[in-house]
């Protein structure tokens, strides 16, 4: 079985468009999604009905989540008080999203689950307990094991950190798929997970960065630039 797990579009259907011609040439049996679909993009209607076409099952993103209970990210907030300012943007960054996206798709977010299992691999966002917090990909395997030795499978898959990478942690093996859109790992191109015969690799793909910071600039989200310096920088930056 040939499995692709796909995490954190963040509205960037250019990146998204990239990675499903991608997909055609790897030829997976089954994709899955890691959720965060819309919120920090230019059209996140385009991408939720582009995966929601494709009928790919997924989970529960933080971002997902703030947009049907905006409660979430003041809870989350409220445990980092000296980054009040970027919690501000994304709250503010959220607001234009919810408008794109309407009731309806908005509640097909939050009927996403939490924990998604096919064969050997489970995925989640950012870890079992939480869609917010997951171990950074510089993370001890302690650390790792600690997160992910619940799911009980042999390949422990999430996305969040935008940082891909695939590690052996004692009898599993852990991996994160990396992000299609706003990389922090320094390199511009979309990531995703593809799971060959039960073997993990990263699969990076190019995109036109510069139709999407267009795309970005024209579509009226608060703090646009912010998002274009990100995407330039393949890495995160304060706004």
């Amino acid at each position: 079985m040939r499995l692709a797990i796909i995490s954190d579009i963040h509205g960037n259907l250019t990146a998204l468009e990239a990675v499903i011609a991608d997909l055609r040439e790897t030829s997976p049996d089954l994709v899955l999604h890691g959720g965060d679909l819309g919120a920090g993009g230019a059209r996140p209607a385009e991408v939720v009905d582009c995966v929601n076409a494709l009928g790919w099952k997924g989970v529960l993103g933080n971002t997902d989540e703030m947009l049907f209970r905006p409660v979430a990210l003041t809870e989350f907030a409220a445990k980092a008080p000296h980054r009040q300012k970027l919690f501000e943007v994304i709250a503010e960054m959220a607001g234009f999203t919810r408008t794109a996206l309407g009731a309806e798709r908005i509640a097909q977010l939050a009927d996403l689950p939490f924990t998604q299992t096919e064969g050997p691999a489970s995925l989640v966002h950012a870890s079992p307990e939480s869609a917010w917090v997951a171990p950074g990909a510089k993370a001890t395997e302690i650390e790792l094991d600690s997160a992910y030795q619940t799911l009980g499978s042999r390949i422990a898959v999430y996305g969040h950190i935008h940082h891909p990478y695939v590690r052996q942690v004692g009898p599993r093996i852990i991996a994160n798929s990396g992000s299609v859109s706003l990389s922090c790992d320094g390199d511009l191109r979309a990531s995703y997970l593809l799971i060959d015969n039960d073997v993990p690799s990263i699969r990076r793909v190019q995109y036109d960065v510069g139709a999407e910071i267009r795309a970005l600039k024209a579509s009226g989200i608060p703090h646009a630039e912010w998002v274009c310096h990100s995407l330039e920088k393949a890495a995160f930056v304060m706004p």
